[in-house]
């Protein structure tokens, strides 16, 4: 196994994390985002065109509950069956659960309603924050920690991060695009779902300091 990530580092990207959604959180709060929002939201959805609202669905869908336990189930097989990752799947398994109810919790705090104007697929439920973008930083998040740690080459590694990146995004501007969340909901999201996953990554390493 190569060398593992500065555990220094996951301790200062959540406190980073977590001061962004504290500042979104509280500009949500006092009303102070639609100057944020507006633009972002506009932008994004002057590219509509029946492909482009097509391709969005897909990443939608992608970034849904349904689809995202369905790739959680196929990693634990992989992680247990065949590459024994046994304490990865552990973090990974610790890291999703946590994200799902993260989101969930955050939502009845701030009952946020979700945009009422050029709105493409009707959805339920509070806006604040998107839980796509949550569960999406978080899944492929966590893939890249782990795989990171096993892939040598430069070349895997960028592959792994470029892939991982463009889902992550994708799914966040899906939201947006479809008219279902604000830009903030989708940034929060990325900043709480980012906040989580970098302090179960530092404490899976306190841990294994600890053990060994």
């Amino acid at each position: 196994m190569v060398k593992k990530p500065n555990n220094k580092l996951f301790l200062l990207l959540s406190c980073f994390t977590a001061l962004g959604f504290i500042l979104i959180a509280f500009m949500v709060e006092q009303k102070q985002i639609e100057q944020f929002d507006s633009p972002i939201a506009t932008f994004i959805q002057s590219f509509e065109t029946p492909f482009s609202t097509n391709m969005m669905l897909f990443f939608t869908n992608i970034g849904s509950g349904t689809s995202i336990n369905i790739i959680a189930f196929i990693i634990f097989i992989i992680f247990y069956f065949f590459l024994k990752f046994r304490a990865e799947l552990l973090l990974f398994i610790v890291v999703l659960l946590g994200s799902h109810y993260l989101f969930r919790v955050i939502k009845l705090l701030f009952k946020r309603e979700r945009p009422d104007l050029h709105r493409l697929i009707e959805i339920g439920g509070y806006s604040f924050p998107s839980g796509h973008a949550t569960n999406a930083i978080c899944i492929y998040g966590i893939l890249t920690f782990i795989l990171w740690c096993h892939i040598p080459s430069r070349i895997g590694r960028f592959l792994l991060l470029s892939f991982s990146t463009f889902m992550i995004l994708m799914i966040g501007i899906s939201r947006i695009y479809l008219g279902v969340h604000y830009p903030s909901d989708v940034l929060a999201g990325y900043f709480a779902g980012g906040c989580w996953l970098t302090i179960a990554i530092w404490s899976y390493h306190v841990a294994l300091v600890k053990l060994n």
